[in-house]
């Protein structure tokens, strides 16, 4: 690889193995994953033993939980294994087989244990309450046992819970209907740009085009393509979308939850509220959105600008930023929190936590997955961009966090939930984007980097924020009883598209077919709020993490990693508070608001420079 830039090879074997990840950290040899399985598959078989045993006492009921963490502790690493493996390649068949025996072996454990809750809640509060009291090796269990009684009123006897768990077999019919229909089977356009060069125009592909693409009308051709695409799409991509939303209801009255949203939210005891203060403060705090679409069609000289004109860059981007250059100013950033936090994180790079460049075969994007007991690897698809380098930046946050929760919590608090998830990535970035800035003395670049640090919050806070509206109106419908149609689902999404934007852009109505595009809306119902939540989150505990004082500086940092240990251990809204940020408050949301309007006033300030 010269000059440390990527390779020019895809073929994983010719790239050097210390960019590979090491999954032999969680198994030797496949020998020792198959010893695993056997004893996975003998511990649920245990675990089924225990039912009707509940009452006899505290200790067994301990027994009961040890086991049961000893399994999903063992559930983790006999799916990793396999799973790593295969997203490094994804035609290997041989790979996937194991990944679905695994999967098989989740539906087993799911079943043979479905009994538990309900059985449990048979003793009553009284008696586990007293257990608690009296054995000091139950009472690591409060938090958990707590919680179940807690959603005592949402757990059915145990033929009803038996009847859910089998019906989990077809919870994921719907996204994989969508995903064949809008991957395997949807036929992507040509596009002949202005260069003459014929592109096809695939979902992997839209966002890159539009990113580097100069020439407005090559822009508009690859939208109306893609878009084309959905808008031919969108009436079955609306049954699929019907059938979800009425999956999501089923479960809410099935459970005795008034809506979709309690549903979804009760399990972590989040209030409604906190979406509600979102969309709201999201809506009434656009100006500085607005006024950064406003700037970027002036600055590209453009009569008309449309949203797919807002992710080309102001600037031709030139440099290259090599995966072996870009580590020590990514542990040179964190040092703020600590000489522990960067030595950690330093791991991760020696120690072939990472995958780091394409290969063929391998699975697009990127992700940190925890292993409890080995660490946590981190997928890339490194291109030497300035992109990748926020995204290293971004997954070490994930990293870290499973890191610290893992080290501090045994495994039944060790996951923490999504809702806090993107608080520590979130937060590497911009401790990321303030080390390039202050190291950067070109006006140029650090006018790239204000943009890239705007984009972020416009896609990570503004367009979740969007998503999140569309999907509140949308279960809505559903509860209502109302059509779902994709007529329907059209005017709800270009309404809050004008809503969000007004006229800083001039709207196209092919964008109102959006909502057939995006699967998160079809995988993970009321998902994508969590995005922006946790950017607000980050933005308050930023703005103390860089304040003059160096108490209030240390203070922040003190609670920031007290969060990040304490993994899943009580309500995500508790563990935010306990750092200084309560979601419910609309000022937590306007953090991020403020931070928006002085990174457009930078770049206000950086392009000024430029001009004279």
């Amino acid at each position: 690889m010269p000059q440390g830039l990527k390779p020019d090879t895809r073929v994983r074997k010719e790239i050097p193995e210390e960019y590979h990840w090491n999954p032999n950290h969680i198994f030797p040899t496949w020998e020792k994953w198959e010893s695993a399985c056997a004893e996975l598959d003998a511990l649920i078989e245990k675990l089924a033993s225990f039912k009707g045993t509940m009452n006899q006492g505290s200790q067994h009921l301990y027994t009961y939980l040890q086991l049961q963490d000893r399994a999903g502790e063992l559930s983790h690493r006999v799916w990793y294994y396999p799973a790593l493996q295969f997203d490094t390649d994804q035609r290997r068949n041989e790979l996937d087989a194991k990944r679905q025996k695994v999967q098989a072996m989740f539906v087993r454990f799911a079943t043979a244990t479905s009994w538990y809750s309900p059985e449990v809640l048979g003793l009553g509060w009284g008696t586990v309450e007293k257990w608690l009291a009296e054995d000091r090796e139950l009472a690591l269990y409060r938090f958990t046992l707590s919680e179940l009684f807690r959603l005592q009123e949402h757990v059915l006897d145990e033929k009803g819970e038996r009847i859910m768990a089998l019906s989990g077999r077809f919870a994921s019919t719907p996204p994989s209907i969508y995903s064949m229909l809008t991957t395997a089977d949807a036929k992507h356009p040509d596009v002949t740009l202005s260069t003459g060069e014929t592109v096809k125009v695939s979902h992997a592909a839209y966002g890159s085009m539009l990113r580097t693409l100069r020439n407005q009308e090559d822009r508009e051709k690859v939208f109306r393509a893609h878009y084309g695409t959905f808008e031919g799409l969108a009436n079955t991509c609306a049954a699929i979308y019907n059938s979800v939303l009425q999956r999501g209801w089923f479960h809410a009255q099935a459970r005795s939850y008034t809506s979709v949203l309690e549903a979804r939210l009760e399990g972590n005891a989040i209030p409604a509220s906190v979406v509600n203060t979102l969309v709201s403060t999201a809506k009434a705090g656009t100006g500085p959105l607005r006024r950064y679409h406003q700037l970027r069609k002036k600055f590209l000289r453009l009569e008309k600008y449309h949203l797919y004109d807002g992710f080309v860059g102001l600037f031709e981007e030139q440099k290259k930023y090599p995966f072996r250059d870009v580590q020590q100013i990514i542990l040179e950033s964190v040092q703020p929190l600590g000489d522990t936090y960067v030595r950690k994180m330093e791991a991760a790079f020696h120690e072939r936590w990472i995958d780091v460049y394409e290969n063929e075969g391998k699975r697009s994007g990127a992700y940190s997955a925890g292993v409890y007991g080995v660490h946590p690897y981190m997928l890339l698809n490194y291109q030497d961009t300035l992109d990748d380098v926020f995204t290293l930046a971004h997954e070490l946050g994930h990293s870290m966090h499973t890191i610290l929760a893992d080290e501090s919590q045994p495994y039944v608090y060790s996951d923490y939930t999504i809702f806090v998830a993107e608080v520590a990535s979130t937060l590497n970035e911009a401790l990321l984007l303030d080390t390039m800035l202050e190291k950067s003395e070109s006006p140029r670049e650090r006018a790239i980097l204000l943009q890239h640090a705007i984009d972020s919050i416009a896609g990570t806070f503004f367009t979740q924020a969007l998503f999140a509206a569309y999907e509140l109106e949308a279960h809505r419908l559903a509860e209502a009883g109302e059509p779902i149609t994709a007529d329907v689902l059209n005017q709800l999404y270009y309404g809050l598209l004008q809503e969000f934007y007004g006229d800083s852009i001039d709207h196209d109505e092919l964008y109102r077919v959006t909502w057939a595009r995006i699967p998160h809306f079809f995988n993970s119902p009321y998902y994508v709020y969590q995005y922006a939540t946790c950017y607000a989150s980050s933005a308050l505990l930023m703005r103390d993490i860089q304040s003059s004082d160096q108490a209030v500086r240390q203070a922040a940092v003190d609670r920031y990693l007290n969060l990040l240990r304490a993994g899943g251990s009580d309500h995500p809204t508790s563990l935010l508070k306990a750092a200084g940020v309560d979601l419910e408050q609309p000022e937590t949301v306007l953090a991020v608001v403020d931070q928006l309007d002085t990174l457009v006033t930078q770049l206000e300030q950086e392009i000024d420079r430029l001009a004279h």
